[in-house]
């Protein structure tokens, strides 16, 4: 398939100028018609890889997919990109089921999404060569070593015999390499291409804290954050549960989520957290699969997760749209513990265990954090990230042999039979049920460490498990014990390096503009919301943030200009091009209508044309503003921009006519000068505009 098939369609119903890493690659070998399985991290954008060749396929595409809330948000997706496709599942009423099998007949469907449990609904309907494509989503589902087994799965084998000569393309967000050659051997595909992109989502914050008063630190973290949306994910119902009154008697729009929520509660909950009604969902690891959300802006684990791979999964649902997002996953070891008591009941517990002891392993780090968790995928980080809170604030170790000495000899005191709270409450001087109990305020080491906050006990404490001083029962209640190595800090003089413990403000890295209530972000966003709920569509598949944001800064006023907009296809600018546009200039012009007028000193004639130009006016608005031609404006912008301000020159001109240029640069041999293009287009192409287009190709080329 030619690329520039592959980009046209692509810009055509997806609205993007080029593709991510890996996804031509991937489309290629599709059209090859290999079989290949996907590795790529959430929101990185799998999806192309097979709706893309679906769209110029000949034949079917055949989706399999776990989770119907997944299927719906994928084809209500599709449709509104102009794409014709459907899904089947079991919940459908049997004339739903007759109309798409009627459908299927006519080839009337581009994209058929199934659950596996489905399949035999259209088996009869396929045959061989009647399906182009089979995509597997989820692909780690079939594997008991991925994160999320589904038995459903395993039977997804037989589809590489029933459709031999069809190509296989499999697709999962986080696989180690044990996991990826099961899923092949599984689904019949042992000589798949192997594909794995970047795991480094640069624009996700990564931060741990301790599990200490969390609720104060959620409400901290969230002062800023009023209108975004987050999940919480929780360990327990009853945590969810509680966790949303608390945040709906502080004024936020939050509602739990777990299985034991009826289907039709359940799936209220889920369409208003789509559609911007709901805030913040706090819910169990059972939520965000079937959500294609693209503007979750943060996630917070309340409870530390089971293994790496579900952590970096669901902290991948935030961000997906590549704006700034921020996570923080709080750490404690009564999760570690609850979470043993899961493993040990499971079919392959050994497995398990050693997962989750790397899921501590990462929360209790000095190091960067993204370096641990790509070095988990097989992908190494050259440099430190610079944007978890370990590189924002790196440890400095001085010699803590004294605090020590007090940790260890309080825990000899208690004879080994408080958990890490009690030890510290001890070493603190508390006065609380647990001491006066047990007489612990009689005891030499009582009050010995009141001068180190708790915070910062419990974190010494948590270095000297993982230099090996100090070990936790886990059979015994979480009782903290002292090893052998601990006779040689209390007895034979050894010295102890401890990290410095930074005292942190509780926010992120990202340092939040609070959006304001009459920029044009949020009057854009609010146009979404109306349209959404006009279509009863999700606000985000209509534009996602990231498109807002750019339509915020480049203030398109046309449809050329629209249809520059990142994210912005030819369907959506049909759809929705004109309402943006006219919120976009009615915007502008209230804005200039506000602005006092200033008086310019004669010869600042570049900075007066910069002003109205960055007030949103379009070029021919500054020449009749100004009293000029517009060749002296474009002339004026052109200046500008080399001289370092942010013109955005595609603004300037219709895409097609940049495109004609660009072909013509190819094709023209030696042209000398503007004139040349000019005759070339027989007049049809303004100077200006070759003029302009010229430039934008030549940054280009250099860059």
């Amino acid at each position: 398939m030619k690329e520039a098939v592959l980009l046209d369609t692509l810009k055509e119903y997806f609205g993007y100028e080029k593709f991510r890493p890996l996804q031509k690659k991937i489309i290629s070998s599709v059209f090859e018609a290999q079989d290949n399985l996907v590795i790529m991290p959430t929101g990185g954008g799998k999806s192309i890889c097979y709706q893309l060749p679906a769209i110029l396929l000949p034949e079917i595409t055949l989706v399999i997919s776990p989770l119907i809330a997944l299927m719906k948000d994928q084809v209500d997706g599709l449709n509104a990109n102009g794409v014709p496709a459907a899904y089947l599942n079991s919940s459908q009423e049997e004339a739903d089921k007759q109309a798409i099998f009627q459908k299927i007949d006519n080839k009337e469907l581009k994209l058929l999404y199934v659950a596996p449990e489905s399949l035999q609904f259209v088996d009869r309907f396929l045959n061989d060569g009647k399906v182009s494509l089979i995509a597997i989503d989820e692909a780690h589902c079939i594997s008991s070593w991925g994160h999320d087994f589904r038995p459903a799965y395993t039977q997804l084998g037989y589809l590489k015999n029933r459709f031999p000569s069809t190509p296989v393309l499999a697709l999962t967000a986080t696989a180690d390499k044990a996991t990826r050659n099961d899923i092949c051997r599984q689904l019949n595909i042992p000589s798949a291409k192997k594909h794995v992109a970047s795991f480094d989502r640069k624009n996700l914050s990564l931060e741990v804290k301790p599990g200490i008063k969390r609720f104060e630190q959620i409400t901290e973290f969230l002062k800023n954050r009023k209108n975004e949306s987050g999940i919480i994910y929780c360990l327990s119902r009853k945590t969810t549960e509680e966790l949303a009154s608390k945040l709906k008697v502080k004024g936020y729009k939050a509602e739990a989520y777990h299985a034991g929520i009826d289907h039709t509660n359940r799936s209220q909950i889920q369409d208003d957290f789509i559609n911007d009604e709901k805030h913040i969902i706090c819910a169990t690891i059972a939520f965000g699969m079937g959500i294609d959300k693209s503007n979750i802006r943060w996630v917070i684990h309340y409870n530390m997760p089971k293994n790496l791979e579900g952590y970096y999964q669901e902290i991948g649902r935030a961000g997906r749209d590549g704006l700034p997002s921020d996570t923080l996953l709080f750490h404690s070891y009564a999760d570690v513990v609850q979470l043993q008591k899961f493993a040990s009941n499971a079919k392959n517990e050994e497995v398990q265990l050693a997962k989750l002891d790397r899921m501590k392993q990462y929360s209790e780090a000095l190091s960067c954090r993204r370096k641990i968790l790509l070095s988990y995928f097989g992908e190494y980080l050259e440099k430190d990230c610079g944007n978890c809170d370990i590189c924002r604030n790196p440890p400095e170790f001085f010699e803590g042999t004294v605090i020590a000495q007090k940790a260890l000899s309080c825990i000899f005191r208690l004879k080994g039979s408080e958990p890490i709270s009690a030890v510290i409450d001890v070493l603190r001087g508390s006065q609380n049920e647990v001491i006066r109990r047990n007489n612990y305020q009689e005891l030499s080491t009582y009050g010995i460490g009141k001068d180190i906050s708790w915070q910062h006990w419990q974190q010494y404490l948590i270095q000297l498990i993982n230099l090996g001083y100090i070990e936790i029962a886990f059979d015994k209640n979480n009782h903290l014990q002292l090893t052998k190595q601990a006779k040689k800090v209390l007895f034979e003089n050894e010295k102890i390096y401890l990290a410095d413990v930074k005292d942190e403000k509780l926010k992120t890295q990202t340092e939040k503009a609070s959006t304001t209530a009459d920029s044009l972000f949020e009057k854009l966003r609010q146009l979404r919301l109306e349209i959404a709920k006009e279509e009863n569509i999700p606000a985000y598949l209509i534009f996602n943030d990231a498109a807002l944001k750019d339509m915020e800064k480049q203030r398109p006023m046309s449809d050329s200009e629209f249809l520059l907009i990142n994210g912005v296809g030819r369907k959506k600018m049909e759809d929705y091009g004109y309402r943006f546009i006219k919120e976009i200039i009615a915007f502008s012009k209230e804005k200039r209508e506000k602005k006092p007028k200033k008086k310019t000193k004669k010869g600042n004639t570049l900075k007066e044309t910069l002003s109205l130009y960055n007030d949103g006016l379009s070029v021919e608005e500054i020449a009749k503003e100004r009293g000029v031609a517009k060749n002296t404006i474009f002339t004026h912008l052109i200046k500008l921009y080399d001289e370092g301000e942010e013109v955005n020159l595609h603004q300037l001109i219709p895409i097609s006519d940049l495109k004609s240029i660009e072909r013509a640069k190819k094709e023209l041999e030696n042209p000398s000068g503007l004139r040349t293009y000019f005759e070339h287009f027989e007049e049809a192409i303004p100077y200006e505009t070759i003029k302009i287009s010229l430039k934008i190709l030549e940054d280009k080329e250099s860059s």
